[in-house]
């Protein structure tokens, strides 16, 4: 039994002040049960986060991370910095990564071995522009940036590590995919971890859905066979609507 794992991607968002705030204000909401819960403030905050979020068994994850230890890499942050810092999770491949700077399959593939290296979580980013959606090359689009990205991993490694399935055109745009269609593509992600690895590998490791997740849709997507857990984005800002999503999980888990 896979557990479920939801996680906020809070991007370029919030202050000092009002991250101590959703932490508190979340502890006080949150009934998550058997759930698991990571919260990817942007680096300034990943300490207050973490420090918060230990005290209300809440996981703290990054959103990015470059794939060296130390070195003359101005702006970057290392795995170690992170290590340093408790985090758990780091966000690797996300489409405004890989879209508005660049970043490419080779390099996430770099960075998620990087992050197995210091025992890090990654949680890796897949998914189709609307173009290529159109185009009806989404399973071929997924499976690759899978592919890439895996190759060279211990089956241990790609057991343990989370798989968002993000279409790029519903990040942000207020348009999800439907749980079907989610669905069908987190099949195709078992299919492509199997082939490569094992049906074992493939039955374990975890799979979110993101993309304009909310508390009044959350629940279609988690009803698939497939899909264990959401990467939240925009509704994670507000500790109301992320305990929402959380509590409407942990209770259909019970249930």
């Amino acid at each position: 039994m896979r557990t479920p794992i939801i996680a906020a991607n809070w991007k370029m968002h919030k202050t000092t002040g009002e991250a101590q705030d959703f932490m508190h204000e979340l502890a006080g909401l949150l009934n998550k049960g058997n759930l698991e819960v990571v919260i990817c403030p942007p680096f300034p905050l990943l300490g207050l986060v973490a420090e918060a979020g230990s005290k209300y068994g809440i996981f703290t994850g990054a959103q990015n991370m470059y794939w060296e230890t130390e070195g003359a890499y101005t702006g970057e942050v290392s795995p170690l910095l992170l290590k340093d810092l408790n985090v758990t999770f780091v966000i690797i491949g996300h489409s405004e990564r890989r879209h508005l700077f660049g970043e490419t399959d080779q390099q996430v593939a770099r960075k998620i071995k990087a992050a197995f290296a210091h025992n890090l979580t990654p949680i890796l980013c897949v998914g189709e522009t609307l173009q290529q959606r159109q185009a009806g090359e989404t399973m071929a689009v997924v499976s690759e940036q899978v592919n890439v990205a895996l190759t060279g991993l211990d089956p241990s490694q790609v057991r343990r590590m989370i798989i968002a399935y993000e279409p790029v055109w519903a990040i942000g745009s207020g348009l999800a995919a439907t749980g079907k269609d989610a669905n069908e593509v987190a099949a195709q992600i078992r299919k492509t971890v199997a082939e490569m690895f094992s049906l074992k590998v493939a039955r374990d490791i975890r799979i979110q859905y993101g993309g304009s997740v909310k508390p009044e849709n959350i629940m279609e997507f988690m009803q698939e066979a497939e899909i264990d857990g959401a990467l939240v984005g925009g509704a994670s800002l507000a500790a109301d609507k992320f305990a929402a999503m959380i509590n409407r999980v942990a209770g259909e888990a019970v249930s």
